[in-house]
Formats: structure tokens, C-alpha cells, sequence
């Protein structure tokens, strides 16, 4: 197998014949992340981005922060400049892309439904709109699904493999709104998504962090491929394990918040290992990465070499190699 037929082996569920991953060198991956350039979902440390948000940031880690929302004092549509995905130069970047890495999992990333979304328009507005104003939020989501079906159309044609999207819906211990106003105004849009990658062939990888079990299986019902979590022991890796392995594939490191800033680097590797008992399958269902802002939440390089290395030797255990 190719690193790209491994990949999809586990996302299929059909067998892997090593435990697929993502690592910084010298371990190695299988998965190569490509992106419009510029993309339309980018987040500047400082300065607006194309729908005119403003971001500002500290200089702890290459994420800004969003401090000036154009639609803040409400949606104005029949005036807003929607980026076009089609736009040539957003895609000169990639047209050798399959040629330069042939054997490798091309993941392309799209446009956030949520995030996108409260980006432009303020998380306490966006909150309220949901109760006051849910023709507008449809709205704007029919606009970022266009968007994304449009990328996921000139993906397909650079041979590009899946659809990545990050959308954080949890907060530590809960969803950062109700499940039912989920269901109602967002879980449409990620189904339509979904099963207009299928269609191509494609996979739908979604990154969201926090507490989110209680929409797992939503996800999993609209056909969601993997899910890349950065944390898991708000949730619980048995919980995770018990509700949910077999029937989506977990995209994750040892959780960045608490086991990967251990001093003590057995913790990360038993928490390594507690990881595949969980979400490891016999077909698949697991596929390891690391997280690649180390320094901005505090990641000593030795952690990451003692996680990678503990992944790929329960790799060499399970497939011999």
C-alpha cells in the first residue's frame, strides 16, 4: 500500500497495513495538507482578512484573535463582498500538486460553517441570531456551502483527496450551544457537504474541539469520515471509545492540553497506548498526528519525539511495520 491507499484503508474501514499518521520530521507522515492560497477561511495573526475582520495577536502562538467584526451591528448582505473561491491565483499553487507528492493523502482545507461565521459577525450576536434572527444565519450558510462545494469541485480536479474544515463546537464540558438549535440550523448544511464529497468520491475530515459527544453521533448519522480532536480527556477516551470506535475515524494527538505538558514522558506514552485500545479498530479507525503550533500552548520537543516514537512502535506491534 501507498501512504494514500493506508489512509483511506483506515477511513473505509477495510484494513491498514501500518497505523496511518501525521508527524513533523524526522517521523514521517502520510497525509499532506494543501489550501487555496490566499484561502478565504484565513486567519491572520494581524490585519483583515477578505471578509474584513480585523485580527490582533499577542505572540504567544500563530493563532490572532478576531477583534473587529464587519457585521457586528448587523447582516448586510445585499452589500458583502463574498470572496470567489473559483479565482485563478487561489489555485496556481496547486496544479502540480498530485505530481509532487503521488503516493501521498492530499487533504484540502475548505471554509468553516461556524467558525467563519462568528468571525465576521461576533460569537455574542452570532449566539443571539439564533434565536432572533435564524433566516439570517441559513443565509449566510447557504453562502459558505456554496463556497465549499465550489472548492470541493476544483479540489477534485487536482486529485485532491478530502475536505478539512475546522469548526470548534465544545467548550470544556459542554457544547457551546444547545444540541436541538444545532440539529436545526447547522447539522443540514454539514450533511449536504458531506454527501456532496461523497458523490466525488471525497472524504470529510472536521476538526472541533471541546466537549462535543453530544453531537458524535450526529456527525457519524450525515457521514462524517474522521474527526480531528485535539482533546479528549474532557470527554473521556473510554467514553470515546465505547460510543463511538468503529464508527468514525479519530484524527488526534495525545490531548495538548493535559498529557502532552507532562514532565514525566511515560504518561504521554501509556496515554499513547490507551489511545489505540480505544479507538483502534481491526480495521482501522485511529490515525495519530501531532499538533503543529507546539510552542504556542507549551509542547516540549522531547514530548513530541516520545509520542511519535510510542505511536510507531505500536504500529510496528500491531502491523510489523
Amino acid at each position: 500500500m501507498t501512504s494514500r491507499e493506508n489512509v483511506k484503508a483506515s477511513l473505509d474501514f477495510t484494513g491498514c497495513e501500518w497505523l496511518p499518521h501525521d508527524f513533523p520530521e524526522p517521523w514521517g507522515t502520510d497525509i499532506i495538507f494543501v489550501r487555496m492560497q490566499p484561502s478565504p477561511d484565513d486567519r491572520p495573526a494581524n490585519g483583515l482578512d477578505e471578509w474584513g475582520a480585523g485580527w490582533e495577536n499577542i505572540g504567544v502562538c500563530k493563532l490572532g484573535e478576531v477583534k473587529q467584526f464587519p457585521y457586528k451591528d448587523g447582516w448586510d448582505f445585499e452589500h458583502m463582498a463574498v470572496p470567489d473561491v473559483t479565482l485563478s491565483k487561489r489555485w496556481e499553487g496547486l496544479k502540480d500538486i498530485r505530481s509532487r507528492y503521488p503516493d501521498k493523502f492530499l487533504l484540502g482545507e475548505g471554509i468553516s460553517l461556524y467558525e467563519r461565521i462568528h468571525f465576521i459577525r461576533g460569537l455574542e450576536e452570532t449566539w443571539c441570531d439564533i434565536y432572533e434572527e435564524p433566516d439570517s444565519l441559513k443565509r449566510m450558510l447557504d453562502i459558505l456551502l456554496e463556497m465549499n462545494l465550489k472548492a470541493a469541485e476544483k479540489y477534485r480536479e487536482l486529485d485532491v483527496d478530502g475536505l478539512f474544515m475546522t469548526d470548534d463546537w465544545g467548550l470544556q464540558n459542554s457544547l457551546i450551544i444547545s444540541p436541538e438549535k444545532w440539529r436545526e440550523i447547522w447539522k443540514p448544511y454539514y450533511a449536504r457537504l458531506f454527501a456532496a464529497l461523497h458523490d466525488k468520491r471525497m472524504y470529510m475530515v472536521l476538526h472541533s474541539c471541546g466537549y462535543i459527544v453530544d453531537i458524535l453521533d450526529d456527525f457519524i448519522e450525515i457521514g462524517l469520515d474522521a474527526v480531528h480532536m485535539d482533546q479528549q480527556e474532557n470527554m473521556g477516551l473510554e467514553n470515546l471509545g465505547k460510543r463511538f470506535a468503529g464508527k468514525l475515524n479519530f484524527f488526534a494527538p495525545v490531548d495538548i492540553q493535559h498529557t502532552m505538558l507532562s514532565e514525566n514522558l511515560d504518561d504521554i506514552r501509556a496515554y499513547c497506548r490507551e489511545m489505540a485500545k480505544q479507538f483502534l479498530t481491526e480495521k482501522g479507525g485511529f490515525i495519530p498526528r501531532w499538533y503543529t503550533d507546539p510552542e504556542g500552548v507549551g509542547h516540549k520537543q522531547e514530548n513530541i519525539d516520545a509520542m511519535c516514537e510510542e505511536f510507531l512502535k505500536i504500529s510496528m506491534e500491531v502491523y510489523g511495520k
